[in-house]
C-alpha cells in the first residue's frame, strides 16, 4: 500500500506533508505535489498534514487515475524534501471541483 495525493492539492500545494515524510517521496511540480508509491513506506503520518485534504491511502476506490499521476510525475518532477512557498490563493482554491482540467500542468516545480 502507498499513500497519494489527489486533484484537492491542485492550485493549493501547502506542502506541510513534505515535512513530515520521513522517507522524502514527494516531488514537485508546478501546480501540486505528488508521492512516488514505490517509495511510500505506508507511515500514513503526511495525510492528516494535509490541510487540502488531498492525500489519500491507494486502498480506497476509484483513485486508479491518481495512483498513476502520482507514479508518472514522481519520474518526471524534482524531489522536494521541505516545505516551499504555498501559493497566495492557495485558501481561494481549496474545496473546488474540477482543479484538474482547470489547472493542471505537467510542468515541473523547483523542487528543494
Amino acid at each position: 500500500m502507498a499513500y497519494i495525493v489527489t486533484e484537492a492539492c491542485i492550485k493549493c500545494k501547502y506542502m506541510d506533508c513534505v515535512e513530515v515524510c520521513p522517507v522524502d517521496c514527494f516531488y514537485e511540480g508546478e501546480t501540486m505535489v505528488v508521492i512516488n508509491p514505490s517509495e511510500c513506506i505506508d507511515c500514513g503520518v503526511c495525510e492528516p498534514e494535509c490541510p487540502a485534504e488531498a492525500i489519500l491511502p491507494d486502498t480506497e476506490g476509484g483513485l486508479e487515475k491518481w495512483m498513476e499521476l502520482n507514479a508518472t510525475f514522481a519520474a518526471q518532477w524534482p524531489n522536494i524534501t521541505m516545505k516551499g512557498e504555498t501559493p497566495d490563493d492557495a485558501d481561494s482554491h481549496k474545496g473546488e471541483e474540477g482543479k484538474f482540467e482547470k489547472y493542471f500542468t505537467d510542468a515541473p516545480g523547483t523542487g528543494s
